[in-house]
C-alpha cells in the first residue's frame, strides 16, 4: 500500500521486527511493575493500551505510524501476556498449575488458526486488523470484575485484602463461606531490609543457572518456533491453511506438557 519495494521492501519486515524488539521491553519492564504496583493493574493497563495501539495500527495513514504502533503493540502486548499468565497461576493452587499454565498457552495456538480463518473471510488487511483487534475491548471491560491476585496482596502483607479474594474464589467454586485467617508469611521483608527483586535470579547460584538454562532453552524454541510460524506463508499450497496448520500442530502438545509436568522425575 506504501510502495513497500525495491529500496524499501526492507521495511516490511522491519515492522515484524519492532514488533518483537517491543516484545523483550515488555518482558523485561513489566514483571518489575507487576510485582511492585500489582498484578491486575498492570495487566489492565497493558491490555488497555494494547487495543489502543491495535487500532492505531489499523487506521495508521502511513508506514512510519503504522511501524510506530507496531513497536508500541509489542511493548504492552508482550508484558501483558507475561502478567496474564502469572495472574492466572496466582488465582489457583499448585495442584493446578499444570492445567492451567498449559491452557493459557494453548489460546495462543487456537488463536493461529482462527486468525487464518479471519485473513481468508476478510481479506482487507485494515479491516482485519479491526476485527482481531476488537475483542480486546469484551476482554477489557471483563478484566475489570477481576480480583487482585491473592498470591500478590498475601507477598504485600496484605492479609484481610487476600482473605477476601480467597473467599470470593471459594465462593465462586460453589463453597460454603470459610472461616478464614491467613498467617503473616515467614518471608516477609522488614523495613531495614531490601525486597527481593529480578537481581536474585542471577545472585543465587542454583537460580542462576537455572534462570541461563531456562533462556537459552526460551531462545532455542522461540527461534525455532517463530522462524516457521512467520514464514508459513513461504510454503507451498494455500496461505490460510498453512498459517492454521502452524497453530493447531501445537494442541496436541498441550496435554503431554500436562502429563509430562505432573509427572516426579
Amino acid at each position: 500500500q506504501w510502495y513497500l519495494i525495491e529500496q524499501d521492501a526492507y521495511k516490511v519486515s522491519l515492522a515484524s521486527s519492532l514488533f518483537f524488539a517491543g516484545l523483550l521491553i515488555g518482558n523485561i519492564t513489566f514483571g518489575p511493575l507487576s510485582d511492585k504496583l500489582g498484578r491486575k493493574p498492570v495487566y489492565i493497563s497493558g491490555l488497555f493500551f494494547d487495543v489502543v495501539f491495535g487500532y492505531v495500527t489499523a487506521l495508521a495513514p502511513n508506514y512510519d505510524i503504522f511501524a510506530a504502533s507496531r513497536f508500541l503493540v509489542g511493548i504492552v502486548n508482550g508484558g501483558m501476556a507475561l502478567v496474564s499468565f502469572v495472574l492466572t497461576q496466582e488465582y489457583v493452587g499448585k495442584s493446578f498449575w499444570s492445567f492451567t499454565g498449559s491452557l493459557t498457552n494453548l489460546t495462543f495456538a487456537v488463536g493461529i488458526a482462527v486468525y487464518a480463518l479471519l485473513g481468508y473471510c476478510v481479506r482487507e488487511w485494515r479491516y482485519l486488523a479491526l476485527v482481531s483487534n476488537s475483542p480486546g475491548v469484551i476482554f477489557l471491560l471483563l478484566s475489570f470484575m477481576l480480583p487482585e491476585s491473592p498470591r500478590w496482596l498475601y507477598s504485600q502483607g496484605k492479609m484481610a485484602e487476600a482473605e477476601d479474594v480467597l473467599q470470593y474464589i471459594a465462593l465462586g467454586n460453589g463453597k460454603e463461606r470459610l472461616n478464614l485467617k491467613l498467617k503473616p508469611s515467614a518471608g516477609t521483608v522488614r523495613r531495614d531490609e531490601s525486597a527481593p527483586g529480578i537481581l536474585d535470579l542471577v545472585k543465587h547460584p542454583i537460580l542462576r543457572w537455572r534462570t541461563i538454562i531456562l533462556m537459552y532453552i526460551w531462545y532455542v524454541c522461540s527461534l525455532v518456533y517463530y522462524g516457521l510460524t512467520l514464514n508459513a506463508g513461504e510454503l507451498r499450497g494455500n496461505l490460510y491453511l498453512n498459517v492454521a496448520l502452524s497453530g493447531l500442530v501445537e494442541v496436541p502438545a498441550f496435554p503431554l506438557c500436562m502429563f509430562f509436568i505432573e509427572k516426579s522425575w
